[in-house]
């Protein structure tokens, strides 16, 4: 089986629809494709509508990749097999959702501070539907020949946590996010936790508590993760008990990683599916 448990799709900052993305992930010979879109749910319909129609041996896993902060530093939580319906965890989705449009306004405005030809009308043609977020204003930044590709706008140079253009937004405690998703029937993976290239990242002794807290797995095969970082992730989970995961993080066009660069070993997403009591995997039949 190949799995891909992190993808992203039109509805956040992806280049594909929701049905594009299924369509891409069965031609690409997955099995399992997790739908996992910033901070929103709204590509489950359209990806769902998508694989019925295929009628391939694919799975849909519905997610969500949450945008949190501990001790200052940005991270991400992935959510899978959660209610998307359950009162506290939709209300916070919202807020974060909420505040995208005025941070990612606000980042413009430092970009054009520092000579950078973008417009926010721009910008909002890029994000389209989507939740509107920096992927969008680098790609915004590459057609203006600032910077080659959208990885060289997330550096501390312009848009990487705590670079001359970040703006921070609003973004839940990770221990509630375990809370929240736990108590909407889902199972959480701390996302490319050793990313030092986007910045600041948690240390260790967060990832323990967090454990201790109810956390399930660490997303452990990743593009943003050289071997030694690999290495040490997989023997802290080891030591914690958490499930390992990797994932693409497929962008479509505006990352380089394809769907099923990296993958998760059938187990542990039985195990995933196991233990979610919110939702259910998908099947076309």
């Amino acid at each position: 089986m190949r799995i891909d448990l992190h993808t992203h799709s039109t509805a956040s900052d992806g280049t594909d629809t929701p049905a594009e993305l299924v369509r891409n992930a069965a031609a690409a010979g997955l099995d399992v494709v997790a739908l996992t879109d910033h901070d929103t749910v709204g590509g489950y319909g359209e990806a769902t509508g998508a694989l019925r129609e295929l009628g391939a041996p694919l799975t849909l896993v519905t997610g969500a990749e949450l945008s949190c902060r501990v001790q200052g530093i940005s991270m991400h939580m992935l959510a899978y097999l959660f209610d998307p319906d359950e009162p506290e965890l939709y209300r916070e989705r919202e807020l974060v959702r909420d505040d995208r449009v005025p941070r990612a306004r606000a980042m413009v405005a430092k970009l054009q501070e520092l000579g950078v030809p973008v417009t926010w009308e721009r910008v909002a043609r890029i994000a389209g539907d989507g939740s509107v977020g920096r992927p969008h204003i680098a790609t915004a930044m590459v057609e203006s020949g600032v910077v080659g590709s959208v990885s060289e706008a997330f550096t501390t140079q312009w848009l990487a946590n705590d670079g001359r253009a970040y703006v921070a937004k609003h973004e839940l405690d990770p221990f509630e996010a375990v809370r929240l998703v736990k108590a909407a029937g889902g199972v959480t993976v701390f996302a490319h936790p050793g990313a030092h290239k986007r910045g600041r990242t948690v240390p260790d002794e967060v990832t323990v508590q967090l454990a201790a807290a109810g956390l399930d797995g660490i997303e452990v095969d990743h593009m943003d993760h050289d071997g030694a970082t690999r290495a040490r992730l997989r023997g802290l989970a080891a030591e914690l008990g958490l499930l390992v995961t990797g994932s693409s993080d497929y962008h479509g066009s505006r990352k380089v990683c394809g769907l099923g660069e990296w993958t998760t070993d059938p187990e542990v997403y039985r195990e995933i599916a196991r233990r979610a009591t919110g939702a259910e995997p998908i099947t076309a039949v």
